[in-house]
């Protein structure tokens, strides 16, 4: 594969990870969390994928080689599909989080109109 096709995957790759972490985040804000656990485990596979083009990059990287804007973009979708997905995870448990206070809510709330 060459230097060209490198870049592109890890652009595509990166992509795909940034937008299925965010269809989780998206399915997590409906409380879906079967389907937002799928959406980040398909992240996860994306993200291993651009890490593997990543790392053949620079394997292949010649002594002095100075990067290219390309280079510098491909490399930068990589990096913030790592950072929002680590991201995205950190908001997926506080969203369970929230499911689960208002539920306690609902049910406390019951309670107390029963108790009227």
């Amino acid at each position: 594969m060459n230097y060209e096709e490198t870049m592109m995957q890890l652009i595509l790759h990166g992509g795909n990870a940034r937008g299925a972490a965010y269809e989780a985040l998206d399915k997590a804000e409906e409380y879906q969390f079967d389907e937002a656990e799928k959406l980040l485990q398909e992240a996860h596979e994306e993200f291993l994928k651009a890490h593997k083009f990543q790392t053949q990059l620079i394997q292949s990287q010649e002594e002095g080689m100075v990067p290219s804007f390309f280079m510098i973009h491909a490399q930068d979708h990589v990096m913030t599909a790592q950072a929002e997905l680590q991201l995205i995870k950190r908001l997926i448990r506080q969203i369970r989080q929230i499911e689960k206070f208002e539920k306690r809510l609902e049910e406390l709330e019951k309670k107390v109109g029963q108790n009227e």
